[in-house]
């Protein structure tokens, strides 16, 4: 008979806070946050576009327009607003907050709000303020020896990368462990939704403890479309959409229109509410302890895809459409009634009322922006080599085994470095942490559950149950390779530490995501601003050598084959043939940084062959003869 949870009611804690009815912005207020939305499409627009004459000073001519036009509008015109909104609430709570843009591409926008927040000018200083920053703004976006589309390395602020998609709510959830007063926005777009590891990621809300931990806030953006498709969501009516989330965990009220005066009045309501709810939360679990797991604010944002640009073009219709996923005029250079067309866009944000002469933000527009770090561009979460500190590690030597001759004891190598993790994890209890898909304990590691317990905010049903813990450093209790990767990244790219454990042969599911991130190393190793981050660390046991018990199946050494074929600049591959070295080579690596390191190894009983001098010397080395195993 199955066994009855002794604490099925009362899972989750309800939400005690409620939208307000009233408007919360003064016209004041709404002519501001309006104008600013306004100039961020102007410059987002203009990326797209324009060579020359970035302030519609005189009429467009064929000159001034780039050969081809490359890059994304559909998601930009919603980035942009919540972005906006983003900044008020900021400035109203005085919020720590970063920004995570999920959607594939729409990199231009947030381009556009860190030039005018400042802190792209600050990175990039040729990148000025004015008509000619602003003309060489638009220039290197999407052109030879310029910018991505996406959100990438070089720009500020980030700490995903668009282009493929699914990992930003993951990132998001990795970003806030052990960072209590840090918020994660992060804009999904609806398209990435209907990934495999976005999909996933809703569940991350189980696994945030709102006592130490920070707070992501999920704003999924319905704008309808694909690249050529609708999207899943955006057919499924408010109910079902709303029941969904329910499901997961989260409290999605629905932001939903086209109207641009009406919609900031409803999404300046609706992250009033989510903030206070954030708060309260987080006060509730700080001030009487209260373990129950919360249910988390999000926010649903249905606007039309490609909003304010052209309604039509070429009589067929393309804002609201998928025709807006790219760019909506293909060729304005070429074709006098694009070029037309796509000057009545650009004059439609009504550049005049929102920069000077010089091309400079008007000065209330510059003052609605945060200032310092508070500005996302510039938030050193998004910059994590900033916040890094080195660990305080015990000397490996001391855990090693004693090996009087070559092959003369048996030893388990994961069981013997699990004692250095434990002391690991106690050295460091805020900024290391474990990382695998429900193996940590198959992989021998289990002496670090002497020192930390698996994190778990649901319900626990000892003695069926065994070491879960809201406040466990070891994150093991979802069975996903996508999670502890997505989440690594983002407690790494904030500048913290640790490792992933995880089967050798199925740590292959996450080969594009190991990729992406050994990009983003090597594009920031270009990149003088962005700080050195911890390396990513893979320790895969149960390799291949060791699972014919498990058959054909557990059988895969093509992780080192996919990791090799990458630059000796960023990868770093490990062997250790017994517990001593593997001690040694586990060590250097958790201090090492922007590398990604794997080591593979074994956690069954086998020969111990070196002494620990003879390990750190071999390890030191790397590849060599041991004399008394070779006849050469």
């Amino acid at each position: 008979m199955a066994k009855k949870s002794n604490n099925v009611i009362n899972q989750t804690i309800k939400s005690s806070t409620r939208i307000s009815n009233r408007n919360p912005l003064s016209q004041k207020e709404l002519d501001l946050l309006d104008r600013y939305w306004r100039a961020s499409n102007y410059l987002t627009a203009g990326q797209l576009y324009l060579l020359d004459n970035p302030l519609l000073k005189k009429p467009l001519t064929p000159d001034q327009i780039k050969k081809v036009i490359v890059g994304h509008w559909g998601t930009c015109p919603g980035q942009n607003f919540i972005y906006t909104h983003l900044n008020r609430v900021i400035n109203k709570y005085d919020l720590n907050m970063i920004y995570l843009s999920g959607p594939g591409h729409g990199g231009n926008a947030m381009v556009a709000q860190t030039w005018m927040e400042g802190s792209y000018s600050e990175v990039y200083p040729n990148i000025t303020q004015d008509e000619e920053g602003m003309k060489r703004l638009f220039k290197q976006f999407s052109f030879p020896g310029g910018i991505p589309s996406h959100v990438a390395p070089e720009t500020p602020g980030s700490i995903h990368e668009g282009g493929e998609l699914g990992y930003s709510l993951a990132h998001a959830f990795g970003a806030v462990m052990d960072n209590p007063t840090l918020i994660a926005a992060c804009v999904v777009g609806d398209g990435e939704a209907e990934t495999g590891p976005l999909a996933t990621s809703w569940h991350s809300n189980k696994f945030i403890n709102p006592a130490t931990d920070g707070a992501v806030l999920p704003i999924l953006h319905l704008n309808g479309y694909k690249i050529a498709n609708p999207t899943i969501f955006a057919r499924m009516d408010t109910d079902e959409v709303e029941a969904f989330f329910k499901g997961c965990g989260w409290t999605a009220p629905f932001v939903e229109g086209d109207d641009p005066i009406q919609m900031h009045q409803k999404m300046a309501a609706a992250l009033d509410w989510a903030v206070r709810e954030i708060q309260r939360i987080q006060e509730n679990a700080r001030t009487i302890g209260d373990t129950k797991r919360p249910r988390w604010p999000m926010i649903v944002l249905r606007t039309p895809k490609g909003w304010t640009g052209p309604k039509e073009v070429d009589g067929k219709p393309v804002e609201g459409s998928f025709r807006a996923h790219q760019v909506p005029l293909s060729a304005p250079g070429e074709n006098p009634e694009h070029l037309k067309q796509l000057e009545q866009w650009l004059r439609s944000y009504k550049p005049e009322e929102l920069f000077d002469e010089e091309g400079r933000l008007l000065p209330e527009l510059q003052a609605f922006a945060p200032k310092g770090n508070r500005r996302m561009g510039a938030n050193p979460n998004a910059n994590g080599g900033y916040l890094l500190r080195d660990l305080r590690l015990p000397d490996f030597r001391e855990y090693g085994v004693d090996v009087p001759t070559p092959g003369a004891v048996n030893a388990q190598d994961m069981i013997e470095l699990g004692k250095f993790v434990r002391d690991v994890i106690a050295y460091n209890p805020t900024n290391f942490r474990v990382f695998g898909p429900d193996e940590t304990a198959s992989n021998r590691l289990t002496a670090a559950f002497e020192t930390t317990g698996r994190r778990w905010m649901g319900d626990a049903e000892p003695p069926y149950d065994e070491y879960l813990d809201p406040n466990g450093r070891i994150m093991d209790s979802m069975l996903s390779e996508h999670m502890c990767q997505g989440w690594l990244e983002g407690y790494l790219l904030t500048g913290r530490h640790g490792f992933f454990n995880s089967y050798e042969a199925f740590i292959r599911i996450v080969d594009s995501m190991f990729a992406q991130h050994a990009k983003w190393l090597k594009v920031c190793q270009e990149l003088p601003w962005r700080q050195d981050i911890a390396s990513l660390n893979y320790i895969l046991s149960s390799n291949v050598w060791q699972q014919d018990h498990n058959g054909f199946t557990h059988q895969d050494p093509g992780f080192l084959d996919h990791v090799a074929n990458k630059k000796a600049d960023v990868v770093r591959l490990y062997l250790p043939p017994d517990a001593n070295c593997l001690l040694s080579v586990f060590d250097h690596c958790i201090r090492s940084r922007n590398y990604v390191n794997v080591m593979v190894t074994s956690k069954h009983p086998r020969p111990q062959w070196l002494t620990m001098e003879q390990a750190v010397k071999h390890c030191t080395q790397g590849i060599g003869i041991w004399d008394w195993a070779s006849n050469d």
